[in-house]
C-alpha cells in the first residue's frame, strides 16, 4: 500500500468548507489523506481555514491565487507557476477541483498536464452566458471532449492516473439502491426504463437586492440552478437509465426542451413590494426599482428550469423524462438579513427532492426526499417526513406475472444505511460525499482498484451533454425572444469509450498487482 497523499484543494469557499474539509479530515484520520494545503483568491486566502472537530482541530493554509478571465481555457503563467511551487514544496499528490465552476476547466486541465490525480466537482464545467448565447451553452459540451482527451493523454503516460467527478449520488445508498432495482428487473424482463419523473427544490429565497449584490451562487454570470444543484440530476438520470439498457436498446440520441424563470420573471411572481410588506425594513434598505432591477438583471441566468426530455436509441423514444429544477420552492427564510459565513445552506435553504421511475408494466419506483429544518428540542423524528434526514422509497412489482415478487414494500431511513458499525455509509448527500472523497484518496493509495471506482469522468459524458442541451435551448429560446417556436435540441447522447491502455500501460498495471 502506497502512504498518504498530500492534497491540494483549489477553491476553498462555503461549499468547500462546509463538504470537502470535514471529509477529509476523516480521511486524515484513517491514514489516506496527509496534509491538505488550500489556494483561493486573495480574499478567501487571507487567513487560515480551520477544520476538523472541537476536539481534534486543524488548520488549512491557503496560498493567494490571482484571479483571471474565466474565458481562458489555461492557467495564466502566474497562476501555473504559484501552484508548481506549491506542489513541489508540499509534495502534493492529487488535487480537489472546487472553485467557481466556470474556472473549473483551466484547473482541471493543468492538473492532468502535471501528472496529478483530480477530484472533481460538479458541474465538470460551464460558461459564462450560457443560458443567453447558444455558443456558449454548445461550448460545454465541447469541454467536456477537451477534459476527455486530455485525459485520455494523462493516462497513456500514467496508467494509474485517474479523474473522478464528485456527483455525490452515485455513492448515496439510496440512489444506488434504485440503480440495483432497475437492474434487478431490466434482466428479468428484458424492459428499459420507460420514464422518469424528477424534481428537486433548493428553497432558496434571494430578496430582490440580493438578486444583484450577492454573488454566491448568483445568477449574474449568465447561469444558476442547472449549473448548481441541476448536475445532479443530469448525472443521476442517466445513470439509472443505464442501469436498464439492454442490447438494442442503447440509448444513442436526447431531444430536450427547456423552460426557464429568471430574475425578472421571481420579480414579477413576488414584486418589490411584495417584499417590503413581508419582511418589515426591507424598504429601508433596498435601493433598486424595479426598472432598476430590470435593467440590472437583463441577461442574468436562470432561477428555475423545467426540462422536457425524449431518450431515443435508433430513432425510437426508449424513455421520457420530465426533469424539474427550482431554486424557488418551500423556504424557511424568514430574516432580512442574510446568514454571514453561511450562505450555502444558511438563509432557510432547504432541499426537497422527488423521483418517480417507471419500468413498462412491470415495476415503479417513488423516491422522496420531503425534509424541513428544526431544532433538537422540537421533538420532531429526524428520519420522518418533514425531519431533516427523511428520505424513502417505495417500490411496486408486478406480483401477479411473477408470484415471487413483492407487490409493495417502503424503504426508509434505516432500511437504506449500507453496512454496518464504522463502515456504514449513511442515506445522507454529507456520508455520501465522504465516500466520494475516501473512494478517491483509497484508489490513489492502492486500497482498492479503479474497477470499483463509482464517477469517473469518462462515465460523464451523457450528463455534460444533457446540461449543454438545457443550456441550448435555454439559449435559444431567448435568442429567439419569442418570435418564433423554437425546436428542441437534439444531441448524440452515447457514452464515452473508456481508454484503452496501451501496451506500456497494461505492463505497468501489472507490475504494480
Amino acid at each position: 500500500m502506497s502512504g498518504a497523499v498530500n492534497v491540494l484543494v483549489v477553491g476553498v469557499g462555503p461549499h468547500t468548507r462546509l463538504n470537502h474539509l470535514p471529509a477529509l479530515a476523516v480521511a486524515q484520520d484513517a491514514g489516506l489523506a496527509g496534509t491538505v494545503t488550500g489556494a483561493d483568491l486573495p480574499d478567501a486566502a487571507a487567513a487560515a481555514v480551520e477544520y476538523g472537530t472541537p476536539s481534534q482541530p486543524r488548520r488549512m493554509p491557503v496560498v493567494p491565487v490571482q484571479p483571471f478571465p474565466v474565458s481562458r481555457r489555461s492557467l495564466p503563467d502566474v497562476v501555473r507557476r504559484l501552484l508548481e511551487g506549491v506542489v513541489e514544496r508540499e509534495r502534493i499528490g492529487a488535487v480537489v477541483v472546487a472553485t467557481e465552476p466556470s474556472v473549473h476547466l483551466p484547473y482541471a486541465l493543468w492538473a492532468m498536464e502535471r501528472g496529478l490525480p483530480v477530484l472533481l466537482d460538479k458541474p465538470l464545467t460551464v460558461r459564462a452566458g450560457a443560458s443567453t448565447d447558444p455558443e456558449a451553452a454548445q461550448a460545454i459540451a465541447e469541454d467536456f471532449d477537451t477534459l476527455l482527451d486530455a485525459y485520455r493523454a494523462a493516462r497513456r503516460r500514467d496508467p494509474r492516473m485517474v479523474v473522478s467527478v464528485l456527483s455525490q449520488r452515485r455513492w448515496h445508498p439510496a440512489f444506488r439502491r434504485v440503480r440495483e432495482l432497475i437492474a434487478e428487473v431490466a434482466e428479468a424482463t428484458n424492459c428499459p426504463v420507460t420514464s422518469v419523473q424528477s424534481s428537486h427544490g433548493d428553497g432558496q429565497w434571494r430578496l430582490p437586492d440580493e438578486l444583484v449584490d450577492l454573488g454566491y451562487h448568483g445568477f449574474d454570470r449568465g447561469y444558476g440552478k442547472a449549473a448548481h444543484s441541476g448536475y445532479h440530476h443530469f448525472d443521476t438520470v442517466p445513470w439509472w437509465l443505464a442501469a436498464g439498457e439492454r442490447p438494442g436498446k442503447e440509448i444513442d440520441e436526447v431531444e430536450v426542451h427547456a423552460a426557464c424563470t429568471r430574475p425578472a420573471d421571481f420579480l414579477a411572481q413576488l414584486t418589490i413590494a411584495d417584499h417590503a410588506r413581508l419582511l418589515p425594513s426591507f424598504a429601508d434598505r433596498n435601493p433598486y426599482t424595479e426598472q432598476d432591477l430590470d435593467r440590472l438583471t437583463a441577461g442574468f441566468g436562470e432561477v428555475d428550469v423545467f426540462l422536457n426530455v425524449a431518450y431515443r436509441s435508433r430513432g425510437r423514444v426508449m424513455a421520457l423524462g420530465s426533469h424539474n429544477l427550482a431554486h424557488t420552492t418551500f423556504s424557511q427564510r424568514s430574516a432580512l438579513h442574510p446568514v454571514p459565513g453561511d450562505l450555502y445552506k444558511g438563509n432557510g435553504r432547504i432541499g426537497q427532492e422527488n423521483h418517480i421511475i417507471q419500468q413498462g408494466p412491470f415495476q415503479a419506483l417513488h423516491l422522496h426526499v420531503l425534509q424541513t429544518l428544526h431544532g433538537d428540542e422540537d421533538g420532531v423524528d429526524r428520519r420522518a417526513a418533514g425531519g431533516a434526514d427523511h428520505i424513502e422509497l417505495h417500490v411496486f412489482r408486478n406480483d401477479r406475472l411473477r408470484p415471487d415478487w413483492q407487490r409493495h414494500r417502503t424503504l426508509d431511513f434505516a432500511d437504506l444505511v449500507h453496512g454496518s458499525g464504522d463502515n456504514a455509509v449513511l442515506p445522507t448527500q454529507r456520508s455520501a460525499r465522504t465516500c466520494a472523497i475516501t473512494e478517491f484518496l483509497s484508489y490513489l493509495t492502492r486500497h482498492i482498484p479503479r474497477t470499483e471506482m463509482a464517477s469517473d469522468l469518462t462515465d460523464h459524458r451523457r450528463p455534460a451533454r444533457l446540461m449543454a442541451g438545457a443550456y441550448l435551448s435555454m439559449s435559444r429560446r431567448w435568442a429567439d425572444a419569442g418570435r418564433r417556436p423554437t425546436a428542441p435540441v437534439m444531441l448524440d447522447f452515447r457514452p464515452a469509450a473508456a481508454p484503452a491502455p496501451t501496451a506500456r500501460a497494461l505492463a505497468a498495471l501489472g507490475a504494480t498487482r
